[in-house]
């Protein structure tokens, strides 16, 4: 056999090896537009087995999109034989089950020596993972608007009704927010409605918690910095800002960072611009800030302990988040919706809170808001076995919880009971003389009604009578 015979088997091997390891799928078509070769990446694109394929007209696979326009079933239409090419191009074929398959699409046709066409080679780049990826993008950032949109910062009090009005007013605007409330009351939530109703909606938020690290690493959390700026800083490293460019930046607890950060942070306020630690080299942003702290800044800013122009700078548009024992209102409509999304999550079926348990859900003081109110229900629906979350369901420091004017236990002089100690047989009989009604007991004996529910646990007497229990 002739070097060159030997030659051409070889190059004949390695090519048909070569279409069977690729990952792309790839077919070939002969003048008239029949498939020639289908590689086994066609066949796990398009169900059709080589077998099955082979002799067809391309129109088998149905492709959505030829040059603008939906596959010929005449392969004289096809301009593939006219252009010579087809630039990669996203469409879909139709899979041997009936469904679409995502593909980039490229093809060429082969001529001879005398630049006659003999053939057309198409290879076909699966899209279905990077489909998916982009449906699970697209449905984040749907799931990410509709949290962050304004019904679901639930309250209907006076109180909130101003906050919302406020928050609808920042999203309209670029300005600086400064939003300020206790621990628990909403400010991240309120945040993440300013950014996803404002025309920075389709670009990041990016949340940092400035209590949570030292001044050096959050100098470098913020800015960024260059390789070698510091021991360890093996590589250049992306700031926060600059990963918020062309959409917002929410600075949490920005009432905990030291001096040198309020100066770097003044900085950018007012320039738009940063540098990262170890360069030189500024760098412009396109961002919008948002402030948040439970202190008061003013009052920091009076003791000497932030910056006055970096206070006036975030607080252009300040928005304050009432504490949850302020709108008590409120408390029902956080309860039914917390009840609706554990029962979500849990399966269960809650159907809400007995009228012991919702007073004083109501005469709590909610130290922590509604983040407290949230945990609260959520620990309830770990112990809760029955249809409705009853009062020891509750967390142990709203059970034993006594209202502010009857927290010193004492009897009031104005005591209608003749009994000055209350003992398990006058709590008993009290209990039975009233119905087992706990409020009149509690009225009675000059006691907070938590009080009679506390003893009652103590002495073990039942939240009812004992005959309905």
């Amino acid at each position: 056999m002739h070097r060159e015979d030997q030659n051409g088997i070889w190059d004949s091997r390695f090519a048909g090896l070569l279409l069977e390891t690729m990952g792309e799928g790839v077919f070939t078509l002969d003048s008239e537009g029949r498939i020639t070769s289908w590689n086994p990446a066609m066949e796990r694109l398009s169900g059709y087995r080589a077998e099955e394929a082979i002799g067809c007209f391309c129109s088998l696979l149905a492709f959505s999109r030829c040059f603008g326009r939906d596959c010929p079933a005449n392969i004289h239409e096809c301009e593939i034989y006219k252009k010579g090419r087809v630039q990669p191009s996203e469409c879909q074929l139709k899979h041997k089950d009936g469904h679409r398959v995502s593909v980039i699409k490229n093809a060429r046709v082969l001529k001879d020596e005398e630049n006659r066409i003999i053939g057309v080679v198409e290879t076909l780049t699966d899209l279905t993972e990077l489909t998916a990826a982009r449906r699970k993008a697209e449905e984040a950032q749907q799931k990410l608007l509709e949290k962050h949109q304004f019904h679901n910062i639930i309250g209907k009090s006076h109180a909130m009704r101003e906050v919302f009005q406020a928050l609808r007013m920042a999203a309209k605007s670029d300005a600086s927010v400064l939003l300020q409330g206790e621990s628990g009351t909403g400010k991240e939530l309120a945040a993440g409605a300013i950014h996803y109703n404002s025309d920075r909606s389709k670009g990041p938020l990016v949340v940092v918690n400035c209590s949570a690290l030292s001044e050096s690493l959050l100098e470098s959390e913020l800015f960024g910095h260059v390789r070698g700026a510091f021991t360890g800083a093996h590589r250049d490293r992306v700031g926060r800002f600059e990963e918020a460019h062309g959409g917002t930046i929410l600075l949490d607890e920005i009432g905990e960072v030291s001096p040198l950060i309020q100066l770097k942070l003044l900085r950018v306020l007012q320039e738009r611009q940063i540098e990262r630690v170890g360069e030189t080299s500024a760098r412009h942003l396109d961002i919008r800030v948002i402030a948040a702290t439970h202190k008061d800044l003013y009052s920091l800013v009076r003791e000497g302990n932030f910056r006055e122009d970096l206070f006036y700078r975030l607080k252009v548009f300040p928005v304050f988040l009432p504490p949850l024992r302020s709108r008590r209102e409120d408390i029902p409509l956080l309860v039914r919706h917390f009840i609706d999304s554990f029962n979500t999550k849990t399966g269960k079926g809650i159907s809400g809170l007995s009228h012991d348990a919702m007073q004083l859900m109501m005469d709590y003081n909610w130290p922590g808001n509604v983040r407290e109110l949230e945990n609260a229900i959520e620990h309830a629906f770990v112990l809760c076995e029955n249809e409705w979350i009853d009062v020891f369901d509750l967390p142990v420091e709203i059970r034993q919880m006594e209202l502010d004017s009857l927290s010193a236990e004492l009897f009031h002089s104005g005591a209608v009971h003749k009994h000055k100690k209350l003992t398990r047989e006058t709590l008993m009989a009290l209990l039975q003389e009233c119905g087992w009604n706990k409020a009149e007991v509690a009225r009675r004996v000059g006691k907070s009604r938590t009080s009679i529910w506390k003893y009652m646990k103590k002495f073990d007497i039942p939240l009812e009578p004992p005959e309905a229990v």
